[in-house]
């Protein structure tokens, strides 16, 4: 895990500034799943008006995760890998290395976005890079996520305290499908996933994530920050 890179993420914000910052984009690679949940968490409470709102790009280890509803129904066979109960809404989705999660931590108020348009941000995100490769994908009216021919390509989670975001977005790209089989993932038994590198896209998280951000950010709003 990236420890050090998770710490300086935590720290308080500076004093207020005239003009809101750009987003700050941070790289963290392999990052432990809790402490980089902890780390969000404490972002989120430290942060005011003048933060500078923050997108992480990593991957996690083997590790599923249950939302603050969830039911354990929805964990079928977990087997050698660890469950971590959450904050987040939604049921069970598993992590893995060879998946993009994203974390754009954003103060929504700020940016005029609710919680649906924040959803639907992340979702158009993914379905805009996905087009470049002539992948069709879409999003579906009550399941979040973006899904290829009824398969599901990503996944999203949000929690918001005092208006400021956490939790993202998963987005398969060349990965170990074989534990979603030991869930029903996102509580919908007998979902298949599917990843990019099966469809005709990137098939590494670096380039994914680079590929990524500058429709994330425009989907968001953020591009045009100075």
């Amino acid at each position: 895990m990236n420890a050090a890179a998770l710490e300086v993420a935590a720290a308080p914000a500076p004093a207020a500034a005239a003009v809101v910052p750009p987003p700050v984009i941070r790289h963290l690679g392999l990052s432990e799943y809790e402490p980089t949940w902890r780390a969000m968490q404490r972002f989120t409470a430290a942060r005011d008006a003048a933060t500078p709102d923050e997108i992480w790009f990593l991957e996690h280890p083997p590790v599923f995760t249950l939302g603050a509803n969830a039911s354990r129904a929805h964990l079928l066979a977990p087997g050698d890998i660890p469950v971590v109960e959450i904050d987040r809404g939604g049921q069970v989705t598993y992590h893995g290395p060879g998946q993009l999660v994203v974390y754009p931590l954003i103060d929504l108020k700020r940016l005029g976005l609710g919680i649906r348009d924040f959803v639907g941000a992340r979702e158009r995100a993914v379905i805009d890079l996905a087009a470049g490769f002539g992948i069709a994908a879409q999003c579906r009216r009550g399941a979040p996520g973006v899904y290829v021919e009824g398969a599901k390509l990503a996944s999203v989670g949000v929690r918001v305290r005092r208006q400021g975001s956490y939790h993202g977005l998963a987005l398969n790209v060349a990965l170990d499908l074989e534990p979603f089989a030991r869930i029903n993932p996102c509580g919908y038994q007998g979902l298949v996933m599917t990843q990019l590198a099966a469809l005709g896209g990137p098939r590494t998280v670096s380039e994914t994530a680079a590929l990524l951000e500058p429709h994330l950010l425009r989907t968001l709003g953020l591009s045009q920050r100075p």
